[in-house]
């Protein structure tokens, strides 16, 4: 039976419902279904281009590899597991104290609205992510909401992630 979770863009009231891939990302899907709901500051992009995504605390239980893409279409969701050395550059932006400073590291929880996404990353390389759902409801609107966010900033925006 499917598993669904909903993922929301809080102050903008936008929340659509994704499919959990088990058949193809088993331990990740697992890992992040055992760590929800997760929730914060909401971040667009600067590399990947049609990407929103949050940093929570490192999921540790999530696999470093499982079905992974460098190439995410619109609607793939994605697990990214950062060691603390790979987010904390000055020049991410991200402020002091966030969870891309944690000694442990963190996970990033990603969706990809658009398309023509590549994971490059000037400092590092490719950065391949773990797909491990997929939008099946609501992706028109959250993609709308998404380059609002764009265009007019992520400041007060959080971004949420629940079992439905």
């Amino acid at each position: 039976m499917a598993r669904y979770i909903t993922i929301a863009l809080d102050k903008r009231g936008i929340i659509c419902r994704a499919r959990l891939l088990d058949d193809e990302a088993p331990l990740t899907c697992e890992a992040v279904w055992n760590a929800l709901p997760q929730s914060g500051d909401a971040y667009h992009a600067k590399y990947a281009r049609n990407e929103v995504y949050t940093l929570v605390p490192r999921i540790t239980a999530a696999p470093h590899r499982e079905n992974p893409t460098v190439t995410p279409i619109p609607g793939d969701v994605c697990l990214f597991d950062f060691e603390p050395w790979e987010i904390g550059n000055p020049a991410y932006g991200y402020e002091p104290g966030s969870e891309a400073h944690a000694a442990q590291g963190a996970t990033d929880l990603a969706l990809f609205y658009g398309r023509n996404n590549l994971l490059l990353n000037g400092d590092v390389g490719w950065v391949p992510g773990n797909v491990f759902a997929t939008i099946e409801e609501g992706l028109p609107d959250l993609a709308a909401a998404c380059n609002d966010l764009w265009i007019q900033g992520v400041a007060g925006e959080t971004l949420s992630f629940a079992r439905e």
